[in-house]
């Protein structure tokens, strides 16, 4: 699961520049959680994932990540590889302030990084080298850093898909260029059904060209839809709704941050509360659903569709 809280490794107040070697292996599922604060003299600082810490010749850069506040504020991304720089990726919805405070999560995917800051997911970029070539963290530059820590245990090191308390009913699992996803549309039987204190957790990629996608938590009996999750990229709208007794109710749309970009990984944890469904998005709460539909004993099937690969889903 991810999570933010339990870090490993944890460097506090580091001094900068910080070269510091990575104590695990950035397979995929890897985070890196980088807290500081951006002074207001800054006018450039950078977070390097380095192969080794050799300055001359200087060290391979597989990622480097570099939030700019001159003129233009950006954030570029490069490859540095025998000391010649790649071609630029520039992100110009820029997350960094000066004087404020920040949070950096760079996430290791298999083909990319997924970074999101304060939250909020910012950038992706396809890797150029392999990952598991880096060892080195160098942090550069006008910046002040409170902590440096990594969560290396994640269940994304098994590539393979997985359901865990749940019987699928819909047709068998595909292999797709050796990453195994579940098939659309997925329906599963909860093998305990929904109540107080349950959780589903649904991880998958969104797709490039994505417009939406759903994930709905229903009754197989009266096939009511007690919580109908629908994220529409193209609206940039997280619909929520209900479906009884042959009817939908009153959309609720109100959030404040909408948590989803097109090639994002993202792990989706619905909790089943007293009064409502709290659902989280990467480590971050997104919204609440007051239960319409009471009788959350018999809410006992998800399904998902949409403009997405699904990778795994799971409940206790």
């Amino acid at each position: 699961m991810l999570s933010l809280n339990n870090l490993q490794n944890v460097t506090y107040n580091p001094i900068i520049p910080f070269v510091e070697t990575i104590p695990g292996q950035l397979v995929p599922g890897t985070l890196i959680v980088i807290r500081g604060h951006v002074p207001d003299y800054s006018d450039r600082f950078q977070v390097d994932l380095q192969c080794g810490s050799s300055v001359k010749p200087r060290a391979d850069v597989i990622f480097h990540f570099n939030p700019r506040f001159k003129r233009t504020h950006c954030i570029v991304c490069n490859t540095l590889k025998n000391e010649r720089w790649g071609r630029e990726e520039i992100t110009y919805d820029m997350p960094f302030k000066k004087e404020k405070s920040f949070e950096i999560v760079i996430m290791v995917l298999k083909e990319k990084f997924q970074v999101a800051v304060n939250g909020k997911h910012t950038l992706l970029y396809a890797h150029r080298m392999s990952p598991e070539k880096i060892d080195t963290l160098g942090i550069y530059g006008k910046v002040n850093i409170h902590s440096v820590g990594f969560s290396f245990s994640s269940d994304l090191k098994s590539t393979q898909a997985s359901t865990l308390e749940l019987t699928e009913t819909s047709t068998e699992n595909v292999q797709n260029a050796g990453m195994s996803q579940l098939c659309l549309p997925f329906v599963a039987r909860l093998n305990s059904p929904m109540g107080v204190g349950r959780t589903v957790v649904v991880k998958g990629e969104v797709n490039r060209s994505a417009k939406g996608f759903n994930v709905d938590l229903l009754s197989g009996k009266s096939k009511d839809i007690a919580l109908h999750l629908n994220p529409r990229l193209d609206a940039k709208a997280f619909v929520r709704n209900s479906f009884i007794q042959e009817s939908w109710g009153e959309e609720e749309r109100n959030i404040t941050c909408f948590p989803f970009s097109p090639g994002m990984y993202f792990e989706m944890i619905i909790y089943c509360d007293v009064k409502e469904f709290k659902v989280a998005i990467n480590g971050v709460h997104s919204l609440e659903y007051r239960h319409r539909f009471k009788a959350l004993n018999s809410i006992d099937t998800v399904e998902i569709d949409g403009d997405l690969q699904l990778l795994e889903v799971r409940s206790w």
